[in-house]
């Protein structure tokens, strides 16, 4: 099955951090229609990322990695939005903090590792949906970052839809 892309808005503002982690196990990808409403993070014993989940307008993606206890979670406010990811990762990534353009932060794990800090390339771009890799808990994160208003279905496999999209943002832009 070929993976579906349908791009509303100007190509040009989309970005891609990739991932960072050491990149073992399964591959997950997030995503979702309209923009992002909320984050849960999962955290093992205040000490690795678990598990993750995106809610794109009411609508929960699956978790990525486990769920396991209370989660910590940010339910972003009418108009705001993810504009920064960054955090710590060793073998699996150990903490992550959500920023939004609006100051407030959802913080989880613990300090520990190597640190990274994405964001997007255009002043006007959010997250719009993540991807990476899971082995027991989360192994690396990648942010895709836009505008408002890209909306991205996918079926089959999701990194045939992230190649696709990142060939046609080359292609066109």
């Amino acid at each position: 099955i070929l993976s579906i892309l349908v791009l509303t808005g100007e190509t040009a503002t989309y970005s891609f951090s990739p991932p960072v982690g050491s990149g073992s196990g399964s591959s997950y990808t997030l995503s979702g229609e309209g923009r992002i409403t909320a984050v849960r993070v999962w955290e093992r014993y205040n000490y690795y990322i678990y598990g993750i989940q995106i809610r794109h307008g009411f609508t929960w993606s699956s978790v990525a990695g486990y769920s396991s206890g209370t989660p910590l979670e940010i339910e972003l406010r009418e108009d705001e939005a993810i504009i920064q990811i960054s955090g710590k990762y060793a073998h699996y990534l150990r903490y992550l903090i959500f920023t939004t353009n609006q100051g407030r932060t959802l913080y989880a794990g613990q300090p520990y590792g190597h640190s990274f800090n994405m964001y997007p390339e255009h002043p006007q771009a959010e997250l719009l949906f993540i991807s990476g890799r899971y082995h027991g808990a989360l192994t690396a994160i990648a942010g895709h970052w836009g505008t408002p208003g890209y909306y991205i279905t996918m079926t089959g496999n999701p990194h045939q839809a992230i190649n696709y999209f990142l060939e046609f943002i080359s292609r066109y832009s």
